[in-house]
């Protein structure tokens, strides 16, 4: 069975992005008949050319753009999930400018919204990017890879991201891995001229791939999707007490950051709490499943109202996914309590 986000990218490749990345761009030739032997070959024809990106606004991609800190801003998505056209972005995405350089932050799901992040770039600086950096593999944040490495801009990763493109894991089949991967548990300093960027990994979210970015002299810290704020977060392939260990510490190591989440308005760390209370809670009713033996389909069930906690929160339709998360990483396992 799909995961929830392969379904939503084949939701948005059927509603007609109209643009493939360009390492999948298909390419084709018509076929010329063979000529006499008295006759001169007819030329072949040339191939046609790859389809212009059709360029678009801030607007048309449901995103507005904010300054969080001197040089550092947040390009914001207001959409649920799945969005209405393929153009909206369904996440956040970053820019921090250095005294030499610029660093972006998830180039969204194709090349349209690259470009526009490209568009975004030159509208505050005339700095180049020097960097791209993918907060984890799915899709939402990698699509816009190929746009930059044909751009001759280096895309940093982590752990197996680019083995699980090439699969084509929860929908990035046919997407560009980035070609600079992290694969230590020590933070990476970036510079950007004499701009330092602190980039961490964590883990729990996305199978090991996730990376946190901390910006130390605009005090502004980059999430990705370890924070959903007031969304409901996306578990399919989550370690949850990994997650809440991550959690845990960006808490403490991180107590007066502004917190761009990877959905969601910007806020401060109470959203990184408030992830953690949803998780909490998951866990100590999973241990009710447990206790009174219930079977996922009960709990799917039984439970199958979203919380009046939750109910404003958007991306509703991932909570019955939370619920199979818990059942299937709590119910089945010791009861360890997770880091508070």
């Amino acid at each position: 069975m799909p995961s929830y986000l392969t379904a939503i990218a084949a939701i948005m490749v059927s509603m007609g992005d109209g643009v493939l990345p360009a390492t999948s761009q298909p390419q084709t030739q018509k076929q010329v008949p063979k000529a006499a032997p008295t006759q001169t070959p007819k030329p072949t024809p040339k191939n046609k050319p790859l389809p212009v990106v059709k360029k678009i606004g801030l607007q048309d991609a449901g995103l507005k753009l904010q300054k969080v800190g001197q040089g550092v801003y947040a390009l914001v998505a207001s959409a649920d999930i799945p969005p209405v056209i393929p153009t909206v972005a369904i996440c956040n995405g970053g820019i921090v400018i250095g005294s030499d350089s610029v660093l972006v932050i998830d180039p969204f799901h194709s090349p349209q919204l690259a470009e526009l992040m490209i568009t975004t770039v030159k509208s505050l600086t005339d700095k180049p990017i020097k960097y791209v950096l993918n907060t984890h593999y799915h899709f939402a944040r990698t699509g816009g890879n190929a746009t930059f490495i044909n751009l001759g801009i280096p895309v940093i990763g982590r752990g197996a991201i680019r083995e699980y493109i090439y699969m084509g894991k929860d929908g990035t089949k046919g997407f560009t891995p980035p070609n600079l991967v992290l694969n230590s548990q020590v933070t990476l300093d970036l510079w950007l001229g004499d701009r330092q960027v602190k980039i961490e990994p964590v883990d729990g979210h996305a199978a090991g791939t996730d990376l946190v970015v901390y910006v130390p002299d605009a005090k502004v810290l980059f999430t990705g999707d370890m924070v959903f704020h007031k969304r409901i977060p996306y578990t399919g392939d989550s370690d949850i007490r990994k997650w809440q260990g991550s959690l845990a510490r960006l808490i403490t190591n991180f107590p007066n950051a502004k917190v761009v989440p990877g959905e969601g308005e910007v806020t401060d760390v109470t959203a990184v709490k408030d992830q953690q209370t949803y998780f909490s809670w998951l866990e100590n009713l999973a241990f009710q499943w447990k206790a009174q033996n219930l079977t996922k389909e009960q709990v799917l069930e039984k439970f199958a109202k979203v919380p009046d906690a939750y109910k404003d929160y958007k991306f509703q339709s991932l909570y019955s996914l939370t619920l199979v998360s818990a059942y299937e990483q709590f119910t089945r396992s010791q009861n360890i309590p997770l880091i508070p």
